[in-house]
């Protein structure tokens, strides 16, 4: 344990208190630093967070622990939100031993954009540094990939001169005014990039605030998931509209602005940052464009922090069933709302069935907790509700009003179901409703005065009659009509070998186009299909169609052999560039996972000694 330490200042880096540790502590060698610091000669400094916190931690106690030291003095709670719950576990692995690993994990290597080549500072928080504690240290809300300006001063930061490539790996850098230029003077921008670059530096400053353990990418999805269904960016299948939240980036950014931050947003590509930032995906998007999302969202991250979690259009189940007749009203025993789109208004409608029958569908999303206990529609009321509106007719006591009150329904629905269960009892014509008797009787008059129409013909006949009675008395229409005609002819009157010939002509000529496209895509049925307006018959009839099947079969792809066929192209623009091959690069712009690759890496090597030998022997021979 160290006999002291320089406590590190408000918002500053370990680094920057190691740093001030060595000035103070009268160390020369700057390995002597690390052994003291660290108990090992051999660790290189990380100026954003740092490695072999579980030794540091130990010669820092009892007032220091490694989540502490990680949250509080590193650059880490500008990820951690935005990280799942399995690559923090990882990451503070890292952090207790050497540190392999864990920039990778955050992805400060591959993924990062705006990347830091040196260190930075704001005049203003130097300036203040110097009055109040005596000399300047190293924000840590200065160092953030993609910020540059400070969130507090609204100044752009300043890089320290120092070039780290020309000092040593094991040095440690502290701030010297003297070397600080502390002007406020600014580099002229575009004012419209100068509000966005402010808003985001005070989200990024709030992010540091937040608890590394509060949040993680999970839950943070849904947050989002909850405000796009706001702005109707979600389907009712519950997937983001993906074209119209592009435009929606591109309109709310002016031009040029993330081309400069390294944050463009290539539509055609399936693993662009907008669309792993909003799907469950494994791969991970860098904090500075999740700021750029809460921008687009007219969020900061305190008020996006407070935001529910989106739980469908319909919140999470189960769902009350809301039939007034049963034991079990209002009761949480629907286990699951089916959910489709209203035709006029694209907005959600919930259907709800309860085991005991009842049935109702209500329009959402839901605003308001009240709203599951509305009902839109009463799809079906069951034979429980059924059954409670004879025993309490049975009784004889109540008006067909108080009926209607008692099971929750209008009167006319009551009025309806008890003509019904008259019907069904058998009960006299005189008990029959007369508006019933009527349209009993002009129907009947109808049939007998066409005795050959059929069903259809009768239905257009006779259409009021006929709606009425399939509303009120649905089982006596059914009975009265003539027999369903069955079809006499069940032969297909298509010619399936002339439409074979047409489509292996068509199929063999879209091959010949997708095979040519400059970026590759996919030959599969389903694609040809689509484009060729054929899906249905290929997906249904494809026994019926042999050539076009067998075609088919020859030139459609497996994901590896579509994977195979596009590395090759890849290999061959390298060789006409007159580049050397190298497969790593063929695997990134490929774009090809490395368990996939590792599977198809042989038909590549392969492929590339081939062409290698074939260009060889044109030379010599040439």
């Amino acid at each position: 344990m160290l006999p002291f330490f320089t406590d590190p200042y408000p918002d500053e880096l370990i680094y920057s208190a190691i740093a001030r540790y060595h000035f103070y502590s009268g160390n020369i060698d700057y390995k002597d630093t690390l052994e003291e610091v660290f108990q090992s000669r051999s660790v290189i400094p990380s100026v954003e967070i740092g490695s072999h916190f579980s030794t540091l931690a130990d010669q820092l106690a009892p007032n220091y622990t490694v989540e502490g030291l990680l949250a509080k003095y590193t650059i880490y709670p500008y990820y951690a939100p935005f990280l799942s719950k399995n690559r923090k576990k990882e990451i503070l692995k890292d952090v207790l031993g050497d540190g392999q690993g864990l920039y990778t994990r955050l992805g400060m290597v591959a993924g990062g954009i705006c990347k830091r080549d040196g260190l930075y500072y704001c005049p203003k928080c130097a300036t203040n540094d110097f009055e109040q504690y005596g000399e300047p240290y190293i924000h840590r809300e200065h160092q953030l990939q993609g910020i540059v300006y400070c969130a507090h001063h609204e100044l752009i930061l300043k890089k320290y001169p120092i070039d780290f490539s020309k000092s040593s790996r094991i040095e440690f850098i502290r701030f010297d005014k003297k070397l600080m230029n502390l002007s406020i003077l600014q580099e002229v921008e575009p004012k419209e990039f100068i509000t966005i670059q402010i808003a985001l530096a005070k989200m990024a400053y709030q992010l540091l605030q937040v608890p590394v353990h509060q949040f993680s990418r999970e839950t943070i999805n849904l947050k989002y998931r909850a405000l796009l269904r706001e702005r109707k960016l979600i389907t009712t299948s519950n997937r983001i509209r993906q074209n119209e939240l592009y435009k929606a980036f591109q309109s709310k950014f002016p031009k040029g602005f993330l081309v400069k931050y390294e944050s463009a947003i290539d539509v055609d590509d399936e693993y662009n940052w907008l669309k792993v930032l909003t799907r469950n995906l494994k791969r991970h998007a860098h904090p500075f464009r999740h700021l750029l999302m809460l921008y687009l969202l007219e969020q900061d991250v305190d008020s996006f922090l407070q935001v529910e979690a989106d739980t469908g259009p319909f919140g999470s189940g189960p769902w009350p069933c809301l039939n007034k007749a049963a034991n079990h009203y209002k009761e949480y025993v629907i286990p699951e709302v089916n959910v489709t789109r209203d035709f006029k208004s694209k907005a959600p409608i919930g259907t709800f069935e309860c085991s005991c029958g009842f049935m109702y569908a209500r329009k959402g999303p839901d605003r308001l907790s009240e709203d599951k206990y509305c009902i839109g529609r009463v799809k079906s009321f069951g034979e429980t509700w059924k059954a409670k509106l004879r025993e309490l007719v049975a009784e004889g006591t109540y008006s067909t009003r108080t009926l209607a009150k008692m099971l929750g329904v209008d009167s006319k629905t009551v009025k309806k179901y008890l003509s019904s269960e008259m019907k069904m009892e058998g009960l006299s014509e005189n008990d029959i409703p007369s508006m019933l008797l009527i349209y009993r009787k002009q129907l009947l008059k109808g049939m007998r005065q066409y005795p050959t129409y059929l069903r259809t013909q009768i239905r257009k006949c006779f259409s009021k009659e006929y709606m009425y009675l399939y509303r009120h008395d649905k089982e006596w229409l059914f009975k009265q009509l003539p027999k369903v005609q069955e079809k006499k002819n069940n032969q297909s009157n298509v010619d399936w070998a002339s439409r074979d010939r047409e489509y292996c002509s068509k199929v063999e000529k879209l091959y010949k186009e997708l095979i040519e496209l400059d970026k590759p895509l996919r030959i599969t049925i389903s694609i040809i299909g689509k484009r060729l307006g054929i899906l249905s018959n290929l997906e249904k009839h494809l026994d019926k169609l042999p050539q076009t099947k067998r075609l088919l079969s020859e030139i459609t792809e497996s994901t590896q052999q579509f994977q195979i066929r596009r590395c090759c192209q890849i290999i061959d623009r390298i060789l006409q560039g007159q580049e050397p091959v190298v497969l790593w690069k063929v695997q990134r712009i490929g774009a090809v996972k490395s368990h996939h690759f590792h599977e198809i890496k042989p038909y590549l090597e392969e492929y590339l000694r081939t062409k290698q030998e074939v260009k060889s022997y044109e030379q010599t021979t040439g």
